[in-house]
């Protein structure tokens, strides 16, 4: 039996909460994922998964096998980038999930990184925040980029680094097309923003909390006509229908090449929602996850962020 294998293929089970979904995730067939699991029960004595049908779940014994081969796949992870690495040179993979609205600026930062590491390769995920908190939790990401506010919601211990505070936009057609870009027009209050009809991330995703709340505390409720839990909906219904959307600078900056639109900034309340990166803080960083937070906290990185993010002036 190799050790190793088989705790991808129970960490994959996990992951994936099927036999099937998880035999092909690690490109092997369902009967050779069963025998790795049985082989892998009769190693340790004990019943790690529950059986019935389909997959019920892990046993009490199966949870803390589980944990420890998150742990054991992590420390290889760690081990192997160590030895393949030199000094100034870090290599392999950097699992980075984003919640939608922060993609842009993790797409961004990816790039930035593999530009000054060109031996680390990121991988970009774009994940709810429960998805992102629970893989996080779960050691199958490495970098979370996300909402600071539900860094406690979780029991596992984080550590936060601070990128930017998310503003608020209201993006519709503008009057007319712009020589260059999309412009940013004059504030609007929220409660203006409330009569018009809206395309609006559906209600489970963590910024449409943040869009509602911010209504509700100017008085007024949003008129939602399109929901959807895609940014590129959002952007594209503006585009070719006849809404508005509310989106965070970092979409706005996003979609600044469409010169038939315009994005007014929300006041009134004034929201302002403080992003991170986030990462477990109980295991050893890999040689690329160091690399990851020092260019996180550099300074031209946090400029560069918040230009894209911010009141968007520069645009």
């Amino acid at each position: 039996m190799n050790l190793l294998s088989s705790l991808r293929y129970l960490v994959s089970l996990d992951e994936h909460r099927h036999f099937a979904r998880a035999a092909q995730a690690c490109h092997i067939t369902q009967p050779a994922l069963s025998n790795a699991l049985r082989a892998l029960e009769e190693e340790f004595e004990v019943v790690i998964v529950r059986r019935g049908r389909t997959f019920v779940g892990f046993t009490p014994e199966g949870e803390q096998v589980l944990e420890s081969a998150r742990r054991m796949l992590h420390e290889h992870k760690v081990l192997a980038q160590s030895l393949r690495s030199t000094a100034n040179q870090p290599t392999g993979r950097l699992m980075v999930g984003a919640v939608p609205t922060a993609v842009p600026v993790a797409a961004r930062f990816a790039a930035m990184l593999q530009a000054k590491y060109p031996e680390v390769m990121p991988v970009v995920l774009s994940l709810s925040s429960t998805e992102l908190e629970k893989r996080l939790e779960s050691l199958s990401i490495d970098l979370a980029l996300g909402y600071t506010e539900r860094m406690d919601q979780r029991e596992v211990q984080l550590t936060a680094y601070p990128q930017y505070n998310e503003h608020y936009f209201l993006l519709r057609k503008a009057a007319r097309v712009h020589a260059v870009e999309l412009q940013i027009g004059e504030p609007i209050r929220w409660k203006d923003a409330a009569e018009l009809p809206l395309c609006l991330l559906t209600p489970e995703m963590h910024n449409r909390t943040i869009v509602d709340a911010s209504f509700a505390a100017a008085g007024c409720k949003p008129r939602a006509i399109i929901e959807t839990n895609s940014i590129l909906t959002m952007a594209l219904s503006v585009v070719a229908g006849q809404v508005c959307s509310v989106m965070p600078g970092a979409l706005v900056s996003a979609v600044r090449g469409y010169r038939e639109l315009e994005a007014l900034p929300l006041v009134t309340p004034q929201v302002l929602t403080p992003i991170s990166f986030m990462a477990h803080a109980a295991v050893r960083p890999s040689r690329a996850m160091e690399a990851a937070i020092s260019l996180a906290q550099d300074g031209a990185w946090l400029r560069h962020a918040a230009t894209h993010t911010g009141l968007l002036t520069s645009l």
